[in-house]
């Protein structure tokens, strides 16, 4: 049986991984139309396309695959009652979300230190990733607190109501973007939240754009004594206000999920789901592990040591540094397109989880820390054979 599937160009490793069972179109996901679709047997997408009755009515899909954590831009509902299977891919992308957080924060000011220090984490919604960053921050020793209204009480270990969240040392959002009644989370952070956040705080946004009022955010951000800010995410993607992005301590162009780790996991998760479909056989070995180890230089404190391990697998600095000159001094039609270059082309990146890191000397010291972001410490006394 050889089936015909059109992918997004920016999902890795599906025509590899469905060899023998399928013909592969790749295309770059906002330019997928109807007429694409008129010969597929199957559609996988990112969340640049919308799936709906408009993009798939009258044509022979019978699954649809998303290779994110959220379904918003999938009409679901539509699906169900034209008979189309679906899937996604829970929590694939979640230690990469993490890892872009913590790299956020140790990147920003002082911030790392103060919250070794005893300053908390105040995380919005409680699904795949904030479940991931909390267990991480537990490990790290660092105060942590949530709030999901979605989520029936006891789910959360460590609630805190919206107001308590926003006082926190650093506030981050990993929320869904629902439209739904009782608690929507369009526009979650208005004016009235954004007031409440104040110079010394941290605000960080790598869920969705529309989580985040922009236009109130900018104006909060022209005011005095404000937080500084660090959007992975846009109201308007692929249009990014220039006028913001000046002001944010970091932006990126939505990647915070773009680790080649959590893609590989998002595609694997998709290709079966399509096998089990259509009861093909599923594979049955995975890539090994060639992952050399790290290494670690000398670092004087936790702090250091901490800021020095994140450094060794991503910087958002660097993602930071593309974006804006992607933006500034271009028309808002090559900027756009430059948004979408950017994800296209984005570099190798992989996650500290499961790297081995090599440790001498002092540096043994810090082995718990290794361990605590998820790493594996390799060599010297002192550290994990």
């Amino acid at each position: 049986m050889s089936l015909r599937v059109v992918a997004d160009e920016n999902i890795p490793g599906v025509a590899a991984q469905l060899r023998g069972i399928a013909q592969v179109e790749l295309m770059p996901g906002r330019q997928i139309g109807r007429h694409d679709l008129d010969e597929a047997d199957a559609l996988l997408v990112r969340s640049v396309t919308r799936v709906d009755g408009e993009l798939l009515a009258g044509t022979p899909v019978r699954f649809v695959g998303t290779a994110t954590s959220g379904y918003d831009h999938v009409d679901r509902e539509w699906l169900a009652r034209a008979g189309i299977g679906f899937a996604h891919a829970p929590g694939s992308n979640a230690n990469s979300v993490v890892e872009y957080v913590l790299a956020a924060i140790a990147e920003t000011g002082d911030f790392l230190e103060r919250l070794l220090a005893g300053g908390s984490v105040g995380i919005v919604g409680f699904g795949h990733i904030g479940r991931a960053l909390a267990a991480r921050l537990q490990c790290l020793g660092i105060p942590w607190r949530a709030c999901d209204p979605w989520l029936a009480a006891g789910e959360i270990a460590k609630p805190g109501s919206m107001d308590a969240i926003l006082a926190s040392t650093v506030v981050t959002l990993h929320t869904s973007l629902v439209a739904d009644a009782p608690w929507p989370s369009i526009h979650l952070l208005g004016a009235d939240q954004l007031a409440a956040l104040r110079g010394g705080q941290l605000l960080i946004n790598a869920s969705r754009g529309p989580v985040v009022d922009n236009a109130a955010l900018l104006r909060r951000l022209q005011g005095e004594g404000v937080p500084e800010v660090v959007l992975d995410v846009w109201e308007h993607e692929p249009q990014v206000d220039p006028r913001l992005l000046e002001r944010l301590a970091l932006g990126t162009a939505h990647i915070a999920g773009y680790s080649l780790d959590g893609k590989l996991a998002a595609t694997g998760m998709l290709c079966r789901a399509l096998r089990e479909a259509n009861s093909l056989p599923l594979p049955t070995a995975s890539e090994p592990d060639t992952r050399e180890a790290l290494q670690l230089g000398a670092a004087r404190d936790e702090a250091a040591a901490l800021r020095a391990l994140l450094g060794l697998r991503y910087r958002v600095a660097a993602d930071d540094r593309r974006l804006r000159e992607a933006v500034f001094g271009h028309t808002k039609a090559e900027a756009a397109a430059a948004f979408d270059r950017l994800r296209k082309q984005y570099p190798v990146r992989r996650e500290l989880l499961g790297s081995p890191v090599s440790l001498y000397g002092d540096n043994t010291r810090f082995a718990p820390l290794v361990e605590a972001l998820g790493a594996i410490p390799v060599g010297g006394e002192g550290a994990a054979p």
